[in-house]
């Protein structure tokens, strides 16, 4: 029996960990950050660009983030986003500040 992807809520403040993760990897254009992110989570987490969007601005304002603009074969004009130093500093912060999340988060869970 095939596995269903099932979508979840995103939790505040996971978009911009899992936007900056994302870009860790490779420089992205903003659709391409969606699709790597339902990838990553086999489809718990899908971003809708009403979402999306809004988020790689913020995070290019903070400087998180640097987007350029090219043109693709097709001559359509696109935003490829990458992260930058200050922005691999918040990843790293982020991470452990989820780690002490999944841990106490395991905790309440465990308690009988």
């Amino acid at each position: 029996m095939a596995r269903r992807e099932q979508k979840t809520e995103l939790m505040r403040g996971t978009l911009d960990l899992l936007i900056l993760r994302t870009l860790e990897l490779q420089p992205l254009h903003g659709v391409a950050v969606a699709e790597r992110i339902r990838q990553m989570t086999n489809g718990t987490f899908v971003v809708q660009a009403g979402s999306l969007f809004p988020a790689l601005h913020r995070l290019e304002q903070e400087a998180w983030i640097a987007g350029e603009w090219s043109t693709t074969e097709g001559e359509r004009r696109v935003k490829s986003y990458k992260l930058t130093a200050a922005g691999r500093r918040q990843l790293s912060a982020e991470k452990r500040q989820w780690q002490r999340i999944v841990a106490a988060m395991g905790q309440v869970l465990e308690e009988t």
